[in-house]
């Protein structure tokens, strides 16, 4: 037994000698290895980290299902300085409701997404449908979702029933249902039959003075009925309105 015990230490050199020579070899072996190597760099403001293709995609939001996107090509730039993502093909997306009902659909040619602002830019043919059938139109949108709003600077057409609404300059909320346009042009309403008696005391009506060309005002804001409802006086306390 003290035999045994004598020769452990010399196990113990022989164990150690042999671990040494085989890491010293390893090193020896990727150093050679590592100068055959060419240094790789990139713009990680113009070269994606991912690239997906033809894909259908569900985004949740605090465990529930908001989102729809359909695309053809998806690029994550998550290593920009401002890290987004880039639909260059066209984008499709379906925003649901929590009962998973469709709240609204948007489309355009070309889209993106900075993920820290949390906001989308949408380009070329940009159409949204709300709800409750309002088609939207226009060459650039933006969807601030951090603030719960939409809003471009851009030419915008909207289609409600069998009025048209244009314009410049345009904001809502998230669901498209309380909207306006700063500045309109060229809006059409359906013609509304009026009474007889109604016509009447119209002609009877004092005419109202016209101000001269240079001075004549800014065409008012063009506003949704949400929009209009919202911006009613508020009533004395003690007193409740019944909204519809």
């Amino acid at each position: 037994m003290l035999k045994k015990q004598r020769h452990i230490p010399y196990y113990r050199r022989l164990t150690t000698a042999l671990v040494a020579a085989v890491t010293a070899l390893f090193f020896f072996s990727c150093k050679d290895k590592n100068e055959g190597l060419v240094a790789f760099s990139y713009d990680p403001e113009e070269v994606p980290t991912l690239i997906t293709d033809s894909a259908t995609q569900l985004v949740s939001d605090s465990g529930i299902t908001r989102y729809k996107m359909v695309y053809d090509v998806w690029m994550v730039f998550d290593k920009a300085k401002e890290p987004y993502w880039y639909f260059p093909e066209g984008l499709y997306l379906e925003r649901f409701t929590p009962d998973f009902e469709i709240e609204a659909t948007v489309e355009a040619d070309t889209a993106w997404y900075y993920t820290e602002k949390d906001l989308w830019k949408l380009k070329k043919n940009v159409h949204v449908e709300n709800m409750e059938g309002e088609k939207f139109d226009s060459e650039e949108l933006y969807w601030d979702q951090k603030n719960g709003k939409v809003y471009s600077d851009a030419y915008i057409e909207i289609e409600r029933q069998e009025s048209r609404l244009k314009g410049y300059g345009f904001e809502s909320n998230e669901q498209m249902t309380n909207y306006r346009i700063f500045r309109p042009r060229d809006a059409r309403f359906p013609f509304v039959e009026q009474p007889e008696d109604a016509r009447v005391a119209d002609s009877l009506d004092a005419p109202v003075p016209v101000p001269p060309d240079d001075e004549s005002p800014a065409p008012a804001a063009i506003e949704s009925p949400a929009t209009r409802e919202d911006d009613s006086p508020d009533l004395p306390a003690g007193k409740n309105e019944n909204q519809t």
